[in-house]
């Protein structure tokens, strides 16, 4: 068997042991399908037996990639040879040698309240079919903070106009319950009267739903008419505004991570740059001990 062989064997073996023992989803075991028969490749096979200086040269070729990329594929490694050592298939972890790139986490981009009034005027203007479905679009990515991807696959009765919120199934295969506001619900109420009754989605196109892609056109193109520059937009910027304006406006930052489905609140707390004067002036402002003069000793100097 050659090494190139040997590799797919092992990726397969560690592969169907994170679906069957992690609980893996699809896109997970696909993105690290191809990192690992991708670092398989760099080094010509010889993966599964790669030595410090065999991961040194691997490094090498990540060289021109992005900080974000070199950091998910050595990920991927590190957990490879996890598993290889505790399957006895190896005796040492060369992960080690793997780059550890800084991971600089960017700032998600901010649409101000200004922004978001001027896209929902825009939004309500037209009174044709697409124009009750862009509205519905708009209202869900803003009132309720959807990724685009569980936005356009929703099913056609996933919002009722008597229950106040829908279960959704995001990434990881993980279930949330999602808050839906009443204008929410009668945009939604308003489009779903045009959609065929037949039709198992919400928002259908052709044989299937709305795609992530058109939904991105369909965002920017409102945001030009709104007179808000469309680079600044996507149905990502909106979720992010979703996030943003809900903890100006005092929400829990659990309560904000149950609501946009983070597994992990560290994810959810980078919107609290955005805060962070408000929390300030929480703190000097709700603390019990706000209103209590510090003591101050003979010498004037604080005790």
């Amino acid at each position: 068997m050659t090494e190139a062989a040997q590799d797919s064997a092992l990726i397969d073996r560690f592969l169907e042991m994170m679906a069957a023992e992690a609980g893996a989803a699809a896109n997970t075991l696909a993105a690290y399908r191809t990192d690992l028969h991708g670092a398989s490749t760099l080094l010509g096979g010889g993966l599964g037996t790669a030595d410090d200086a065999a991961l040194a040269r691997l490094a090498e070729g990540w060289a021109p990639l992005a900080r974000a990329t070199v950091a998910r594929k050595a990920a991927a490694l590190r957990r490879f040879y996890a598993f290889l050592q505790d399957e006895g298939l190896r005796a040492d972890d060369p992960s080690p040698a793997l780059p550890r790139p800084a991971a600089a986490r960017p700032l998600p981009k901010i649409l101000s309240h200004a922004d978001i009034a001027r896209l929902f005027e825009e939004a309500e203007r037209g009174t044709a079919p697409l124009d009750i479905r862009m509205l519905a679009l708009i209202e869900l990515l803003y009132g309720s903070g959807l990724r685009a991807t569980e936005l356009v696959s929703l099913p056609l009765k996933a919002v009722s106009h008597d229950r106040p919120f829908l279960i959704l199934r995001g990434k990881g295969g993980r279930e949330r319950l999602v808050p839906i506001s009443d204008r929410a619900r009668g945009a939604v109420s308003a489009w779903s009267k045009l959609v065929p009754g037949d039709s198992p989605w919400l928002f259908p196109s052709g044989k299937s739903h709305l795609s992530r892609v058109r939904l991105y056109q369909l965002v920017r193109a409102l945001a030009g008419r709104a007179g808000i520059p469309p680079e600044r937009i996507s149905p990502h910027v909106l979720r992010h505004a979703f996030a943003t304006h809900l903890l100006e406006g005092g929400a829990d930052l659990r309560a904000l991570q149950a609501m946009l489905g983070h597994a992990d609140i560290a994810t959810t707390q980078i919107y609290t740059h955005v805060d962070s004067r408000r929390l300030v002036e929480l703190v000097n402002s709700r603390h019990p001990l706000a209103d209590r003069k510090p003591r101050v000793d003979a010498g004037g100097e604080g005790a």
